[in-house]
Formats: structure tokens, C-alpha cells, sequence
């Protein structure tokens, strides 16, 4: 399905494939931190969407971090109703793979979730990440509420300013109001968890990205950044 995999037009809504009511079914915890992986969650459990390359190794990123209460892939974006994996490569779904990280906020926050997204990929590469190309592995931040869109911004504005000055392009990360999320089928849900020498192919800038109070003013509060 190479051909498939390189898409880097977007469909139309009206060219998407149909999809189905049903949803994919998955296991009901987490092979890794053994929480629901479907909502309702516990009182204070926020959540976020991320788009970053391969979903994958971005679900890992996410669900080795502290605070993170679950984590899942699927698929978001798009037009197509509960796609399959293999629609997805089609491009013809308009959907990224995407992750949906479910985390304490009492114990981390949306800014660190930000952090994470920012510096486990490059923003920059457009209809694609690394070696993987097509439209389902553009970078998006998806946000639920008004708080998440003005932070997501903040943070794409400061990070872009300390790209530049490592010498990167400009960020190609859409930044839209979240739709439906579609879960992934159950053998991508902590792929690499379940397989240890999977496939991989998120590589970041090694460029920082600030958090903290004064984010939006381009610095952050050092009692905040991780080391």
C-alpha cells in the first residue's frame, strides 16, 4: 500500500469514504497503565488530541509521562466515521492518526501535554513526518474549549520563535476545534508496548519547548521546565 501511504492532498468531504456507525472495538484498559481507555473519566481527568507523525510511538510518549492517567490512538480530523487503518492509508478519509491523552490535572496540565507534542516530533515537515508521508501523519493539535485553543496558540507562537532561531522553517501545525475521535482498531492500542522493536519513526527538532506562566510572553517559568 506504498502508493497509498503518499497522499499529500487532502480529500474533500464529499470525496471521503463513507466509513460505518459502528465503532472498532478495543480492550477495555490500558495495556500499560491498566485505566479505562474509554471515558467517563474521574473527577479533575482533563483530556487532550494530538496529531504527531506515526501513532505509534507518540501514544508512548504520552503514556510514560507523569500525570497521564490513560492514553489511546485512533483517528481524527476528518470526515469518514469510524475508518479503518486501511482507509486511513488511503487518504481518503481526511482523518490524521491521532491520540487522545486523558491526564490528572492535579498532577500535570495541558501545558505539559503542549511541551510534549512540540518537542516528540517536528512541526514543520507539512504532509508528513520523517519517512512516513501522507496526510494522516500531519501534525494538528485538536482543542476541546476555549482555555485549550488560546494555550495551544501561545505555545505554537513561542515555539515558532525558538525554531527559527535554530535555524528550522515555519510550523505547519493546524491548530482546529476537536470533532469526533475515532479509536483505532485494538492491535494499534500501545502497539509498541505489545511489541518492542516496532516500527518508529517520530524523530524531534531538539529544539526546547518552554512552559510555565509567562509562556505567552516567550519565557517560561524555570520551576516548571522539565530538565
Amino acid at each position: 500500500m506504498l502508493f497509498t501511504r503518499r497522499n499529500r492532498a487532502m480529500v474533500d468531504a464529499t470525496d471521503a469514504l463513507p466509513g460505518r456507525a459502528q465503532e472498532l472495538p478495543v480492550a477495555e484498559r490500558h495495556a500499560v497503565l491498566g485505566t479505562p481507555l474509554k471515558g467517563s473519566f474521574p473527577e479533575g481527568v482533563q483530556s487532550a488530541i494530538f496529531a504527531m507523525g506515526c501513532f505509534w510511538g507518540a501514544e508512548r510518549i504520552f503514556w510514560e509521562a507523569g500525570g497521564v492517567y490513560t492514553t489511546a490512538v485512533g483517528y481524527a480530523g476528518g470526515f469518514t466515521p469510524n475508518p479503518t487503518y486501511e482507509e486511513v492509508c488511503s487518504g481518503r478519509t481526511g482523518h490524521a492518526e491521532a491520540i487522545l491523552v486523558a491526564f490528572d490535572s492535579t498532577a500535570t496540565n495541558y501545558e505539559e501535554m503542549l511541551k510534549l507534542f512540540w518537542e516528540g516530533h517536528d512541526p514543520t515537515q507539512g504532509m508528513r513526518q520523517g519517512h512516513d508521508v501522507g496526510t494522516q501523519y500531519r501534525s494538528m493539535i485538536l482543542w476541546e474549549g476555549e482555555a485549550q485553543r488560546l494555550a495551544a496558540e501561545a505555545s505554537r507562537d513561542v515555539y515558532q520563535r525558538m525554531l527559527q532561531k535554530a535555524g528550522h522553517g515555519e510550523t505547519t501545525t493546524e491548530i482546529v476545534a476537536a470533532g469526533p475521535f475515532y479509536y483505532a482498531e485494538d492491535y494499534h492500542q500501545q502497539y509498541l508496548a505489545k511489541n518492542p522493536g516496532g516500527y518508529c519513526g517520530l524523530g524531534g527538532t531538539g529544539v526546547a519547548c518552554p512552559v510555565g506562566v509567562n509562556v505567552s510572553a516567550g519565557t517560561a517559568d524555570p520551576a516548571r521546565q522539565r530538565q
